[in-house]
């Protein structure tokens, strides 16, 4: 387990005892290709810790339509963040699909919550996530406002490259808010350029 926890905390020494306090807090799951980890109108209490694999979390509107919020390979967290941190408790709101077979590591909120407070180190580690989170979804916002569609593919692809093969067009059209025919057009444009 300590092997797992210096994965999933990287450049943090802990001591034995944190260690072992850690490991009482967090539980191995696997995953198959096309199971949901969370649906929506589910209760939201886990955090997970992707250590192989690669998932997606999205939304189905009103009228049937599917769109992807994330992408999250191994080294990232994911949870429906609109639940997990709302002020009152809703139900999820979003779909956790893997999109191939993975390994997560999950932790419930409480005690996560509690492991910030009881080891420091914990807490300053995920400030620095949720910050570093945060600029990435303000990025996307500010892209998917400004910039054109083949703009926003190219930026997807510089920035993710390891996504980009483990997903299918339509996860990528979905989560770029265009269609896949965009998508395919965007993609040939590039090639003769």
């Amino acid at each position: 387990m300590e092997t797992i926890i210096n994965e999933i905390f990287r450049n943090i020494e802990f001591t034995p005892t944190e260690i072992q306090h850690i490991s009482s807090k967090i539980e191995t799951i696997t995953f198959q290709k096309k199971a949901f980890v969370l649906e929506a109108g589910q209760d939201v209490n886990d955090l997970y810790y992707i250590q192989n694999g690669c998932l997606r979390t999205y939304f189905i509107d009103n009228f049937g339509k599917e769109h992807t919020l994330q992408f999250a390979i191994k080294g990232w967290w994911i949870s429906d963040y609109i639940a997990l941190f709302a002020k009152e408790k809703i139900k999820s709101v979003s779909y956790i699909e893997c999109i191939k077979e993975a390994t997560l590591i999950k932790i419930s909120k409480n005690n996560f919550d509690n492991l910030c407070n009881e080891i420091p180190k914990v807490s300053r580690f995920h400030i620095k996530n949720l910050e570093s989170a945060f600029a990435a979804f303000h990025r996307r916002i500010l892209e998917n406002l400004t910039l054109s569609a083949k703009e926003r593919y190219i930026n997807f692809v510089k920035s993710y490259p390891n996504i980009e093969q483990n997903v299918k067009n339509y996860h990528i059209a979905s989560f770029l808010g265009i269609t896949t025919e965009s998508l395919s057009r965007i993609r040939k444009e590039i090639v003769i350029e």
